[in-house]
């Protein structure tokens, strides 16, 4: 074999291990479906329990980097502490290992029955699960395809003088094949890949775990470049914590580094006749070591990331904080963000609605500038939120997350409607305080009646939306009802006040508008608590 076509078989080796990972990853994320956001929920200041999260979400999606990202996104979007990120970054460390244990294991001559297995159900299923669990069956066999011709294409290597001459020189130079690790990881952007090249070579007998451990050194490095990408553009905290990711790799590596001999010893007795298998075990077995020895010097490593990049941010931001573009490549987590700032944006009208009531009912004009500002807010995350709904819809989807997704798309037209109908109370309020109109005695009662039912009709709406409680939601009904005949009556007893002139006419109409703009929140409350129904 040639070199040309030796080097053709190693990067379409490469790309079908990388697009075997990816299809096997998505397939697990979307079988995984609620359970993977559960775990991600899960995240608590209980950094042990963090490093589970992190290791369990990585074995899932396939990907620490795409695991790292989330959690420079998360601390981005103020849902994760440092001390929290710290443990899943562990976690994701230990969880990328398994690709490593999976591919050390030589399967690629029953990886087309697995293609075929795989691709046959795809084409003939009709349920998205069943699809799900064969894309897992395919992409396990394309990736096992794509070792087995990266194998293949490295045989020659083992004779060639040019590769023992580089070899000798990383086998006599640790640093070196630190560096040699560090750069196959960053280009290829995943350090399952570099480790399922080095498994490979070993197959071959081409390297032994003096040349491989330096590098898989390396690659634990390397995989932080992903982060370090994440973070450009984002808060000083999100780059505190890919920071944080790269501190504590590389401190791992300089704290090995001396003791290569004794994991070169340990992995050989393990599995003493197969160099992949003791490639595998040396990057698991590595790991785990460092979060270990790490771990409980957690704090210690936030102080010195802190003292780095000394600061913290302003939170003061019209835009979305939940919603971040690169948590694209992962739709359930997406989708979940994209709930998140559906709920924040409901909160924001909710709190217009008190705000507006209070300029209406205590004429206080600050109430309505703040109502002002809120309404700026609510609009743009309407806008952000629908564009970003659509990115989501791009990306293959469970079919719980694709009716989320749908369901959304009329929450927040519900809730940009709930906040204009407050900017219409407040308004409403202004006209009140300019033209002296009060309003007291048993009207004041009827409105504050009213308002109190619209107010918790739209906190039920909203709690329902948030936990999916489709019992709780068909309390919306009695509530709505009772809105209704608190319009009708406060219509009839206007009109006799109007008769018997205890009200003015142009206090008749500001009292009729406001009662107009609660009714129709209330319809706004029911459809968004219908949606959880």
């Amino acid at each position: 074999m040639d070199i040309f076509t030796m080097v053709i078989q190693l990067i379409g080796g490469l790309g079908l291990f990388l697009f075997g990972m990816k299809l096997m990853g998505d397939g697990l994320e979307n079988a995984a479906g609620e359970k993977l956001k559960g775990i991600l929920e899960k995240v608590t200041s209980n950094k042990y329990i963090g490093v589970l999260v992190g290791a369990i979400t990585t074995a899932v999606i396939q990907s620490s980097s795409a695991t790292t990202v989330m959690v420079v996104s998360f601390v981005n979007a103020g849902l994760m502490t440092l001390m929290q990120a710290i443990g899943v970054i562990m976690g994701a460390n230990i969880g990328t290992t398994i690709t490593a244990q999976m591919v050390s294991f030589k399967l690629d001559a029953i990886a087309p029955l697995f293609i075929g297995i795989g691709a046959v159900i795809i084409l003939t299923a009709k349920k998205k699960r069943t699809k799900d669990i064969a894309y897992i069956t395919l992409g396990f066999g394309i990736l096992f395809l794509g070792m087995g011709m990266m194998s293949e294409s490295m045989e020659p290597l083992a004779q060639s003088d040019a590769f023992k001459n580089i070899i000798h020189v990383i086998g006599n130079n640790r640093i070196l094949g630190v560096f040699a690790g560090l750069l196959m990881t960053a280009i290829v952007q995943s350090s399952s890949a570099t480790t399922g090249i080095l498994v490979a070579l070993a197959t071959t007998g081409s390297i032994d775990m003096n040349v491989a451990l330096p590098i898989i050194f390396g690659c634990n490095i390397g995989t932080c470049v992903t982060a370090l990408l994440a973070s450009i553009g984002s808060s000083k905290t999100a780059k505190k914590a890919a920071l944080l990711h790269v501190l504590f790799n590389v401190i791992g590596v300089i704290v090995f580094l001396p003791f290569m001999g004794i994991l070169v010893n340990l992995v050989e007795d393990i599995s003493p006749s197969s160099v992949a298998r003791q490639v595998a075990n040396a990057h698991t077995i590595f790991n785990i070591a460092v979060t270990i020895i790490l771990l409980p010097l957690a704090k210690f490593l936030v102080d010195l990331v802190n003292k780095i990049v000394p600061g913290d941010d302003e939170i003061s931001k019209i835009g979305p904080i939940y919603l971040d573009k690169k948590l694209l490549d992962t739709p359930i987590v997406a989708v979940g963000q994209a709930l998140k700032e559906t709920i924040r944006m409901g909160d924001i009208a909710k709190e217009n609605v008190t705000l507006a009531m209070r300029a209406f009912l205590d004429n206080d004009e600050e109430c309505i500038e703040k109502v002002y500002a809120n309404e700026a807010i609510i609009n743009e995350l309407d806008k952000e939120i629908t564009d970003y709904l659509v990115l989501i819809s791009g990306h293959d989807l469970a079919s719980e997350d694709s009716k989320i997704l749908s369901s959304t798309f009329h929450v927040i037209n519900d809730i940009e409607r709930i906040g204009d109908h407050a900017e219409n109370i407040a308004e409403l309020a202004l006209e009140k305080s300019r033209m002296n109109i009060e309003i007291k005695g048993e009207a004041r009662n009827e409105v504050e009646g009213m308002y109190s039912k619209t107010l918790e009709s739209l906190m039920l709406a909203l709690e329902c939306y948030s936990t999916k409680n489709s019992e709780k939601a068909k309390n919306i009904k009695e509530i709505e009802d009772s809105i209704d005949k608190y319009k009708k009556d406060i219509r009839e007893n206007n009109i006799q006040r109007l008769n018997k002139r205890i009200c003015k006419a142009n206090g008749s109409a500001v009292f009729l508008d406001l009662i107009s703009n609660l009714e129709r929140i209330g319809d706004h409350s029911t459809n968004i608590a219908e949606r959880a129904m």
